[in-house]
């Protein structure tokens, strides 16, 4: 009879294992409580998220972070701006904290500090450490980014070493390395106890631009960054050059303009426009897109190209030693 009912009426009469074992659902179905202990995880993770992606604090306000915290957790409640500020300011003095502690066993650092500026034109300088450890691992570390609205004088450079004192390693700076700005050197120099060294990738670059301040490299410089600055600004001739690109089957690369503060990106524009010559060309000889005004004040001479080329192997090794300088083994140069 068993025998039966399993062979012809299975849909019907249920097997003992069918009845016996709850399916998977029933599980997953269930909802789980966010108790106090969970919810500080999430809390922490939260935290973490907004250090770790530089994230602003008004993200937990955001109405599509509720809502996906709503879906995800819905017994969870979202901390507000208040709470996850004080949760990132406890975060910080653990992790200096762990970071003093650490620093207490080593004997001797180097630091390096670096001025930059924002977006929003404000400036700061960051400071970083370098040591090795016990393991004889090299090991860095941020000790300060801060907002330097002062007029950058040596004096208020040098009051940056209050950090130094905070975190103990004050006697146990043996260098720092630092970019080639006079007020900089100076404050090493004149207000501080240390070696004060140059950042050689810095140096190379300024002699790289010295290089390109002699008078006929500078026009064929100015002329190649004003027309690479025609094809940004214009969106015909943008859709005309990848037009072009795809009727000479080039690669679809758009055009690479020089920036006086980014670092070889004179070779960059120069390796682009060489790959795009002729299709450059072709878009400057097309009356339909560009008039022969236009094209008359933005095509270089033959003579130019011929020196782009002939300098793009001497900047191309010139690059290879600044990368090597800045990204070597993943730390900061020193």
């Amino acid at each position: 009879m068993r025998s039966h009912l399993s062979a012809k009426h299975a849909k019907e009469v249920p097997t003992e294992k069918d009845a016996a074992q709850p399916a998977i659902t029933n599980f997953t179905s269930r909802p789980r409580r966010c108790d106090d202990r969970r919810a500080g995880d999430i809390t922490a993770l939260i935290t973490n998220m907004i250090v770790k992606d530089m994230l602003p604090i008004s993200f937990v306000e955001g109405g599509g972070f509720l809502e996906l915290m709503a879906s995800v957790e819905p017994d969870y409640r979202v901390p507000g701006r208040t709470t996850m500020t004080k949760r990132i300011e406890k975060l910080y003095k653990d992790k200096a904290e762990d970071l003093r502690r650490s620093l207490s066993t080593i004997s001797k650092v180097s630091i390096t500090t670096d001025g930059w500026t924002a977006l929003t034109t404000e400036s700061y300088v960051t400071i970083t450490c370098h040591y090795i450890d016990s393991e004889w691992e090299m090991k860095s570390a941020v000790l300060q980014t801060r907002a330097t609205p002062e007029r950058h004088t040596a004096e208020n450079l040098a009051e940056g070493s209050q950090c130094y004192r905070v975190l103990g390693i004050l006697e146990k700076v043996t260098a720092c390395v630092h970019d080639n700005a006079s007020n900089v050197t100076l404050a090493n120099n004149e207000y501080l106890d240390w070696d004060s060294s140059p950042c050689y990738a810095h140096t190379l670059q300024l002699a790289i631009n010295d290089g390109f301040k002699l008078k006929p490299i500078h026009h064929i410089v100015a002329g190649a960054s004003r027309l690479v600055s025609h094809f940004h600004h214009s969106t015909v001739a943008t859709q005309a050059l990848c037009q072009k690109q795809v009727d000479q089957t080039l690669p679809d690369h758009r055009l690479i303009q020089y920036c006086r503060t980014r670092w070889n990106s004179i070779y960059d524009m120069f390796d682009r426009l060489l790959e795009q010559r002729w299709a450059v060309a072709a878009v400057l000889s097309d009356r339909s897109v560009t008039t022969l005004s236009d094209a008359r004040t933005l095509e270089l001479a033959d003579d130019s190209w011929i020196v782009m080329e002939e300098m793009l192997p001497v900047l191309r090794s010139l690059k290879c030693a600044t990368t090597a300088c800045v990204e070597s083994q993943g730390f900061p140069a020193l």
